[in-house]
Parts: C-alpha cells; structure tokens; sequence
C-alpha cells in the first residue's frame, strides 16, 4: 500500500499516475523537452562607436526559435536605435491590421551614460519580443525575419 504524502501536489491516487479525474499528468520528458514552438529573443552587449556627433550605440540581437515562419533556427545580428525606428515604420505600414508597441523614448541628455543604455536595451528587448511573438506578423511580415536575422539588413531597400 502507497502513502500519499499531504503535501504532494498531485490530484493522483492511483499507482498508474493516473488522476481521479482520468486525466494524465506530464511525464518528465514532456516537462524538459523543448516545446512545439518556442521563440526567444534577446538584445545584448551595447556597444558605442565613433566620437563626437558621430558616436552611436548599437545593440545585438540573438533570437532562438523554431518556428517555421524564421528562415534561421538560430542568428545574431547588430542594430542600432534608427535600425528599430526604420524597423517600426517600415512595421506599420506593412502590416495595418496590428497595433505595433511603441519604441524606448529618444533620449537627448546622456545618452551614452550605462544607466540609459540599459534603459533603452531593455526597452528594445520588450518591442522585439512583442513584435516577434505576435502571430499575424510571423506569417504576414516580410521584414520581421530580414531585420532580426540578415546581418546585411538595410533600411533603404525596405523604404
């Protein structure tokens, strides 16, 4: 005879793992396993360029997906913030059925110090990943794909 624990999280009595209700529980490897489709993106390693009233920041973008609308299950590209505002423009009127968020405000005072950097960096990770994640935009968006993973990516062929 088995005790269950009153602390076990499980609605399962039976030996088969089975629940009460004849519903199955997750087996370990469905926990572990990687899911249908999953999408990760992520905006790393600021780096500023240039001097003067030249310097900028760009930012790079590694994204991990398996979905089939990505060309490549895994890149790493380099934007720069008039990269995401092209980017977004180019977004809004391809697609006028989607709402496109917002990017981080422009920012005019400090904008090389470390704490607006990872503001900003933060904030374009936010925009991508709701744009990414977004289904209409996978499959209806010609350049989603081409700004998050075609190191070549230029606005100008997109205007």
């Amino acid at each position: 005879m088995t005790t269950v624990s009153p602390f076990a999280r499980s609605t399962s009595n039976r030996l088969d793992g089975t629940r009460l209700d004849g519903s199955r529980g997750q087996t370990i490897e469905e926990m572990y396993s990687v899911p249908e489709s999953f999408l990760e993106i992520e905006v790393l390693n600021p780096q500023t360029h240039g001097f003067g009233r030249k310097m900028y920041t760009d930012y790079e973008i590694i994204c991990k997906t398996n979905i089939p609308a990505f060309k490549l299950r895994h890149s790493l590209v380099r934007r720069r913030y008039s990269d995401f505002e092209a980017f977004r423009d180019i977004l809004e009127r391809e697609s006028t059925r989607v709402n496109i968020p917002p990017l981080p405000g422009k920012v005019f005072t400090n904008r090389f110090s470390d704490e607006v950097i990872e503001a900003r960096r933060e904030g374009l990770e936010r925009f991508l990943t709701i744009v990414a994640g977004h289904p209409l935009l996978q499959t209806g968006s010609k350049v989603l794909c081409a700004f998050l993973q075609d190191p070549a990516w230029d606005k100008a062929q997109w205007v």
